[in-house]
């Protein structure tokens, strides 16, 4: 396509030693990664605002930092955007039989199942025969556990049901409690990640996407503090200087006129 073509243009010329952007030209994979995260982010919330024309421009925001890691690939001899291109092509064929297999792979339909196992072989081919293989370091932590847990789950390990997820919860609630008393910051903090890795295993056995329930919940406490400010305010009081007690009547103002 014309239009991808002058991108990879535009970012070779912005990556020229000689005539390029001095900005462009100093980044490397490590550099310009957490910016690939944050557009990855920034694509989230336009799709979150429902602002179609934000969208198209995240979205083009992100196939930048596509187009610059594949550039710095190609300047060291590693790979290019055709390399790029290509490959996903040829994972979605690969993991989509029942588009693109034989007839009688196309006949039989999608099996359940048949995604993670095509994963679970290329995992294998790698050379990582894990059921953990793969899963991003980067990954936003909760997002991380709730992969882990159910890669886990994959090979038969985990609970029976959400009653014994609901045990482990309230037993790593208790070893929290101990760990506090200890007064030991860094058992505190193990502790405390092992309480939120049971909470999100136990948010995948009720089928709620832990990330998306937290997210939610920020979303909804937001709305309710920035209530309560502004009925404070209205008042001519200053919330900063009242007390714990008038605050958190406000607090239950604020909640029952937000939902």
């Amino acid at each position: 396509m014309k239009e991808i073509e002058k991108l990879l243009e535009v970012m070779a010329s912005l990556r020229d030693p000689e005539n390029g952007c001095p900005w462009d030209v100093a980044q490397n994979f490590a550099t310009i990664a957490p910016y690939t995260i944050e557009e990855a982010y920034e694509v989230a919330d336009a799709i979150a605002r429902e602002d179609h024309d934000g969208l198209r421009d995240e979205l083009g925001d992100l196939l930048l930092q596509v187009v610059f890691h594949a550039r710095m690939a190609e300047e060291a001899d590693l790979f290019d955007f055709a390399d790029v291109a290509n490959g996903i092509s040829e994972k979605l064929i690969r993991r989509h039989p029942h588009v693109f297999g034989a007839d009688e792979e196309r006949a039989a339909g999608k099996q359940d199942g048949s995604w993670e196992a095509i994963k679970a072989e290329e995992r294998a081919g790698k050379g990582d025969e894990s059921a953990l293989a793969g899963v991003a370091l980067a990954l936003p932590a909760l997002k991380r556990a709730q992969k882990l847990g159910k890669r886990a789950a994959s090979i038969g390990f985990d609970w029976d049901d959400r009653t014994g997820v609901r045990d482990k919860v309230l037993e790593e609630l208790g070893e929290l409690e101990d760990a506090i008393g200890t007064r030991e910051p860094l058992r505190v903090e193990e502790e405390f990640g092992d309480l939120l890795f049971s909470i999100v295993n136990l948010a995948r056995h009720l089928e709620i996407d832990p990330e998306q329930a937290m997210s939610s919940a920020n979303h909804k406490f937001e709305r309710r503090f920035r209530e309560m400010e502004h009925e404070i305010r209205a008042t001519g009081r200053v919330p900063r200087e009242m007390s714990l007690a008038e605050l958190e009547q406000e607090w239950r103002a604020a909640k029952r006129r937000i939902e």
